[in-house]
């Protein structure tokens, strides 16, 4: 077991087995102590990943027992999950508790895959019962002798429904001509703009002011470097931003808008006019830095993108 310490807060983390077979799962022991009167939040168990490749099978309930001095303990276990073999390094868990965070180490998963015996007999096998042509006697022959028919039609009525319910009931009109997408830096670039004259943090509505500055980022990531960030958590991207040698010379003004904008959607934190200010700034500094360069041809000519 590992374990953080933040003030009169400690964060424990440790695995029932450091090594699975692949498919199966593992509990991952979870173990706070803090003062009673605190408030946290596991961040790290807002999604279903902890990282690509290993998921949260079952989260949990959290079971706290009080302790002496006015103190507390949090017990909760997770259930882990992976389905591709290999070592990963998992991330450290992340406890918000007001304007603290307390990283815990991280540690390390092993998925071994299954192995087979090529001499192994495989049993319950039960063939597939086959049905006597004489159950049909009953059916009329122009259904009988047209059954391909009959089955195209089904098929047809069956893509009927499943278009209706796809496209008709989301507004889509398939045979609509689809309108040309902006490039990711413009369409980032304008989004950004009319996200700013909504004056939402003005209002009071700080969440949606910086839920809606991450997804843009998270949007642009995703055109522009082609990283899933749509499905992924602010410590997934910045892990691929980092790898990236087109983006990680910007990661410092990714990182920071991630960072608060999680203390705000996640930890109830109130920011300053100059946070929401320098955040909004931060964003429109990683879009221009990262924005592609024009390749120019043999002539002299820029090459389209």
């Amino acid at each position: 077991m590992v374990t953080a310490h933040a003030g009169n807060t400690s964060v424990s983390v440790k695995l029932d087995s450091a090594r699975v077979v692949m498919g199966k799962t593992t509990t991952m022991h979870i173990e706070i102590v803090q003062d009673k009167e605190v408030n946290g939040l596991l961040l790290t168990l807002l999604g279903d990943t902890l990282n690509s490749k290993v998921e949260i099978a079952d989260k949990g309930r959290a079971d706290t027992a009080m302790l002496d001095n006015n103190r507390v303990q949090i017990k909760r276990d997770i259930a882990l999950q992976a389905f591709d073999p290999g070592v990963y390094q998992l991330p450290p868990l992340l406890y918000v508790t007001g304007r603290d965070t307390i990283k815990s180490q991280s540690l390390t998963l092993a998925v071994d895959s299954i192995k087979v015996d090529p001499n192994g007999s495989i049993k319950d096998f039960k063939p597939i019962a086959t049905v006597p042509f004489k159950l049909l006697d009953w059916v009329p022959d122009f259904i009988s002798d047209y059954w391909w028919a009959w089955l195209a039609g089904l098929v047809l009525i069956a893509f009927g429904i499943f278009a209706y319910y796809h496209w008709y009931k989301k507004g889509i009109n398939p045979l609509k001509p689809v309108k040309k997408r902006l490039p990711p830096y413009e369409e980032a670039m304008l989004a950004l703009t009319t996200l700013k004259s909504r004056n939402l943090w003005q209002n009071g509505q700080e969440k949606e002011y910086f839920t809606g500055l991450t997804d843009i980022l998270r949007v642009y990531i995703d055109r522009r470097f082609g990283i899933n960030a749509v499905e992924m958590t602010s410590s997934q991207i910045m892990d691929k931003i980092k790898q990236n040698k087109e983006a990680h010379i910007a990661n410092d003004q990714l990182k920071d808008v991630l960072e608060i904008a999680d203390f705000v959607k996640f930890a109830k934190m109130h920011t300053l006019a100059d946070d929401n200010e320098i955040a909004y700034q931060r964003a429109v500094n990683f879009v221009e830095a990262t924005k592609p360069v024009p390749q120019v041809d043999e002539t002299g000519k820029e090459a389209e993108q």
